[in-house]
């Protein structure tokens, strides 16, 4: 089953308020937190029983993040389409002296009609010594002009990634080019995508986009590719030939987050929001 796994990644397109980050960080030119990149962990597949020199040999799929100190994060579905099947889904997780670990994940709940999941690392990071935080999510919807920062993580080589490198940190900068309608699966109803003036690349889905003014995030990256004429439209707009990203709104895994009572960090009203509790 492991061979099926090495070409899984070509499948997959690929806070000022922070609570459990470690210590403060430098801004970017973006005014973005370089400790944000601590609530991301790239989604894996371990190819290797052990470990070798260089740490366990893995397929790389997209990203995920954390949403509270439980151990909770969100990703876009497709990132786990080929575990349908079965495989066991990791995260890379990196401690403050130590090379990144794998930590097994749950499936906690999928909405793949608006492409969002629900996920729990197992044993829960926040209650070792991994260097990790999490990032609140936006109660205001996204609206066309507004400046954003997605945030990702990658190995450094995609066809060869090993585990005991730190993972390469990418920040693309762009504004929401407009809220579009388009079908995510051929058989779901429309749902809403933000167009970001930035096109994404391979690696990114599932990578939280970020108001660069709260740094609250506002949706998760879906990839380039969308369907029903929304990449025209953002082209003429734009007078562009580059195709525009696409981000899922955070108020669908808002939605399914409450279904499931999985608490999370509002940032409008830096409260905790859901049935679970959440502690600071």
């Amino acid at each position: 089953m492991k061979a099926a796994f090495r070409i899984a990644f070509l499948l997959s397109p690929a806070i000022s308020f922070a609570v459990g980050l470690l210590g403060a960080a430098a801004t970017d030119d973006y005014g973005v937190d370089g400790s944000l990149s601590a609530a991301i962990c790239p989604v894996v597949y371990s190819l290797d029983e052990t470990p070798a020199a260089r740490g366990y040999h893995y397929t790389f799929f997209g990203n995920a993040f954390f949403i509270n100190n439980q151990g909770y994060l969100l990703t876009v579905a497709h990132v786990l389409e080929t575990f349908k099947n079965g495989g066991q889904p990791s995260i890379l997780v990196t401690g403050p002296d130590s090379p990144p670990q794998l930590l097994p994940l749950t499936i906690i709940a999928a909405d793949v009609g608006h492409d969002v999941a629900i996920l729990r690392a197992s044993p829960n990071p926040f209650s070792g010594h991994s260097r990790v935080g999490f990032l609140p999510l936006a109660s205001d919807a996204a609206v066309a002009g507004q400046s954003v920062v997605a945030l990702s993580l990658h190995p450094a080589r995609l066809r060869d990634a090993e585990s005991f490198p730190l993972p390469v940190e990418d920040r693309s900068a762009g504004t929401v080019l407009s809220i579009e309608e388009t079908k995510l699966e051929k058989f779901a109803l429309p749902a809403e995508v933000l167009l970001l003036s930035h096109p994404v690349v391979l690696g990114q889905s599932g990578s939280p986009v970020l108001a660069t003014g709260s740094h609250a995030v506002i949706g998760l990256i879906e990839g380039r590719w969308v369907r029903d004429g929304s990449v025209a439209i953002a082209r003429r707009k734009e007078q562009s030939t580059e195709p525009p990203g696409a981000a899922i709104p955070v108020r669908y895994a808002i939605s399914l987050l409450e279904q499931h009572g999985v608490a999370y960090h509002s940032a409008q009203r830096t409260e905790i929001r859901g049935d679970a509790p959440a502690r600071n």
